[in-house]
């Protein structure tokens, strides 16, 4: 709990001299964000003291929950012992298990794991390298990405420009003729009549459509979150993804999967390409929970097949020159691997998939609200999609995520608004009573939010 002379001062701070992701340039400087000072299990503590059930688990990303003195050890420990080598030059024993034991919970041959920051640059990554190798194969017109609208896969300059969300590309420049992006896979936004059957086929086309007509002589990869998460908890229609990576196979395309935010344990299993959606891609990026965000890290994981291409005597004596001062980092190896070790000595996997019934069973059923449009999710990531009744007003949208928010908030949960959305995917050590909790504060709040939509 902060004392409230320190909150004025530390308000001040964050205004004057604090630039947060996704700023909102009209009122930098005059914002009133809530502070999150502590945590403890699935709850964070703002500066008044308050408990607050954390519904986005961060930013989808604090597995094990928060406050694990455990976890802190192992970052400490590591720290007292090494705390950075370079890894351009030298190599690490932690590092290296770390790399041996993703590898090991990988699907198929994906046993190359180059580490990374975070999200955005094992996305960077894996299209460096994939551009890296159709360069050493001949193949340097090959280099077409093809994405999906609602698609986010990171900031930097190049996950960027293959990611799909309208409005994050305003007034941000992109890489020119480096994506193709196919029409909305949401289930919710088909036509009248349309069968989900008949919804597959029509997606499944776009994609080979797109590489028909742009060539397959010049597209490089298909990238795709498994789950569409950013752009609003998106659920493709059952069988997308292998009939996606069948026509890939097809044409020679790779096939990229963004486990950033489903990896390491969100839908129950270390990655869902294969044990939930029945694919083994080319190239897995992951960060996120794969610290449980105690330290940033990524990493792009890479086939045998793909390395195989482009070392030995096919390198043609090439230096694959992409790579992070961090890479590797041994502070956050030793966190990823206390992760691994607290997730299987916990279960937490078996227990994503003993609550994610009841965590899905609550989401739908708000779907049953008068206001809300679409109730949508799978494991442990779920949104709530309302509708303030006029269509084409954007403010409204805007004002009554907020509302729902406020409500939320003020009744000890955080949520994620996005526009009129409500996204959450909290920690997944949850437990039913707090998954209850959660989802009758979401209730009061959309009600309260409908309640204020009808007073005008």
């Amino acid at each position: 709990m902060l004392k409230p002379n320190d909150l004025e001062t530390v308000t001040r701070w964050d205004n004057e001299n604090f630039v947060h992701p996704w700023e909102g340039m009209g009122s930098i400087g005059e914002n009133d964000r809530t502070f999150v000072e502590g945590g403890e299990g699935v709850y964070v503590v703002n500066e008044n003291g308050e408990r607050l059930i954390d519904g986005p688990g961060g930013m989808w990303c604090v597995q094990i929950g928060y406050g694990r003195d455990d976890m802190a050890e192992a970052i400490a420990d590591q720290a007292r012992q090494l705390a950075y080598f370079s890894p351009f030059n030298n190599t690490n024993s932690v590092s290296s298990r770390l790399a041996h034991e993703i590898a090991a919970r990988t699907p198929g041959d994906l046993n190359h794991v180059f580490f990374t920051t975070g999200g955005s640059t094992a996305v960077d990554s894996a299209l460096r390298f994939i551009q890296f190798r159709n360069n050493l194969l001949g193949q340097a017109e090959k280099k077409i990405v093809i994405s999906r609208h609602k698609a986010y896969h990171g900031s930097t300059y190049l996950a960027a420009s293959v990611s799909g969300k309208e409005r994050d590309r305003l007034w941000l420049n992109k890489v020119d003729g480096l994506t193709h992006f196919l029409p909305d896979v949401n289930p919710m936004h088909r036509a009248d009549g349309t069968s989900m059957d008949a919804f597959l086929e029509e997606k499944v086309q776009d994609l080979e459509n797109a590489i028909l007509k742009l060539g397959a002589d010049k597209v490089a990869a298909f990238i795709a979150e498994p789950i569409l998460a950013s752009g609003g908890v998106i659920v493709p229609p059952p069988g997308y993804h292998k009939r996606c990576l069948e026509i890939c196979r097809r044409h020679d395309v790779l096939y990229i999967s963004d486990e950033v935010v489903t990896g390491f344990g969100r839908l129950g299993h270390w990655f869902a390409s294969e044990d939930v959606f029945g694919i083994t891609p080319d190239i897995i990026t992951c960060a996120k929970g794969m610290t449980s965000g105690y330290v940033p890290m990524g990493a792009a994981i890479i086939s045998d097949r793909l390395i195989a291409d482009v070392s030995g005597d096919a390198s043609r004596g090439a230096t694959f020159s992409n790579g992070y001062t961090y890479s590797g980092h041994p502070v956050s190896a030793a966190a990823a691997l206390k992760n691994i070790e607290i997730f299987e000595s916990e279960g937490i996997l078996e227990h994503v998939r003993a609550v994610t019934p009841l965590f899905q069973d609550r989401l739908k059923a708000l779907g049953d609200h008068p206001i809300v449009s679409d109730a949508r999710g799978m494991g442990l990531m779920g949104c709530v999609q309302c509708f303030s009744g006029d269509e084409d007003s954007l403010e409204r949208d805007y004002a009554l995520g907020g509302m729902i928010d406020d409500h939320c908030q003020a009744n000890g949960l955080i949520l994620r608004p996005i526009i009129n959305m409500c996204v959450f995917s909290p920690p997944l050590v949850i437990n039913e009573v707090q998954i209850n909790q959660m989802f009758d504060i979401l209730a009061a709040g959309i009600q309260a939010a409908a309640d204020a939509l009808s007073k005008g």
